[in-house]
């Protein structure tokens, strides 16, 4: 008896553990307004079914049909706010109407629009929002197929279009949240480039400061002149310090020790240049003085360029050149690297991928800007502007 109860607690505990999950999902980020194809579809489906009630011969029920149809039509305009809501008026009205007319209404076809709603509140809905909208939806659709009289297989066949619905919002969401977690990874794993490039880019400004307070402490005896000098630029190099100091710790978000690694310049770029083994040839220009850089700028910029570069050789077609152009001038430093490849095939452009997205990262955290996108005549430009001073506070 003992091991026969201690079966059904651990049961009960596992079943709990397994639901608990699910019921406590939270929502995915999701627009409060109706999406921009929800208005055009919602006055198709206007159209569609003030057009079946009209020209329909064998519509039982043919008033109310059409005007629970026009009724129930706006609840696909808040399906993304209000999933559980538009689910539990849709269909419960559908289920009301049912019993009512003995399963004569609903009768018209455009009411197939109903089945975006349980799409909906597996995509758009909180766990315990999906748990009890299910729920609403197959006691709905059992109180419709009753009242209808509906035979077995025909009752088969429209739980598993409910039940494919179901399945098709949870596979989008998960895909969703997939790729949002790809694109936080990304992210993250160009805070932490930057935090090694900043990393050493501080050693560098602490190692100055050193040398000139060896200095300064050796020359005070016989120049205090140049120990104050000495002074001055510790007090330079101490600001510059504390400024990147600052900016490594907004962009640090692990509790690991930075890689220590040689920090690229602009003047690197000139190894990105020339024809590589595979993929267009790449020019590099530089246009302005760029030889007294912050190491972080600088290697943001190298970095922005290499990935743009990396980006045009793998999926750039029929490219032939790729054009690298940094001009610098006393406020902004400014990177534009562009292709010559053909981009007819990229209409609507392409959304952002990951290598794009840690750009934009490492751009903004520098207080800087980078965007990517189609040339007006012919390929596809990628252009960064960055604070020369570094980050912007």
């Amino acid at each position: 008896m003992t091991a026969r109860r201690d079966a059904r607690v651990g049961y009960r505990g596992g079943v709990r553990d397994l639901v608990r999950p699910l019921w406590e999902e939270p929502r995915p980020a999701r627009p409060s307004t109706p999406g921009r194809r929800d208005w055009p579809l919602a006055a198709a489906l206007t159209v569609a079914a003030l057009t079946e009630g009209l020209l329909r011969a064998d519509l039982p029920w043919r008033t109310w049909s059409v005007l629970l149809a026009l009724a129930l039509v706006p609840t696909l305009l808040w399906r993304r706010a209000r999933p559980l809501a538009a689910v539990t008026i849709a269909f419960g009205a559908s289920a009301v109407a049912s019993v009512l007319t003995g399963g004569g209404v609903p009768q018209l076809n455009s009411m197939i629009f109903m089945l975006l709603l349980p799409y909906s509140l597996l995509r758009w809905g909180s766990g315990r929002e999906a748990v009890t909208g299910a729920a609403v939806v197959l006691a709905a659709a059992a109180v419709c197929m009753i009242s209808a009289a509906t035979g077995a297989a025909d009752a088969v066949g429209g739980a598993a279009v409910l039940l494919a619905s179901f399945a098709l919002g949870g596979a989008f969401r998960y895909r969703a949240g997939a790729r949002l977690r790809e694109l936080e990874q990304a992210k993250l794993l160009e805070r932490e480039r930057l935090a090694r490039d900043l990393h050493d880019t501080v050693a560098h400004h602490v190692s100055a400061i050193a040398i000139r307070a060896q200095a300064g402490i050796a020359t005070a005896p016989s120049s205090p002149a140049a120990a104050a000098e000495a002074l001055r630029v510790i007090e330079l190099e101490a600001s510059r310090t504390l400024a990147e100091m600052r900016a490594m710790v907004r962009v640090l978000r692990r509790d690991e020790p930075a890689e220590l690694a040689p920090n690229p310049t602009v003047a690197d770029l000139e190894r990105l240049a020339g024809q590589a083994r595979s993929g267009p040839a790449v020019r590099v220009r530089i246009v302005g003085e760029v030889g007294n850089l912050p190491p972080s700028v600088g290697s943001a910029i190298y970095r922005l360029a290499q990935e743009s570069i990396t980006n045009a050789r793998r999926h750039a077609r029929h490219a032939n050149h790729v054009e690298v152009v940094v001009s610098a001038d006393d406020a902004c430093v400014r990177l534009s690297v562009r292709d010559d490849g053909d981009t007819a095939a990229l209409h609507p452009p392409p959304s952002p991928g990951y290598g794009l997205t840690g750009m934009i990262e490492r751009a903004r955290l520098l207080g800087g800007t980078c965007e990517a996108g189609p040339a007006p005549d012919r390929g596809w430009t990628v252009t960064a502007t960055l604070p020369r001073a570094g980050w912007a506070t």
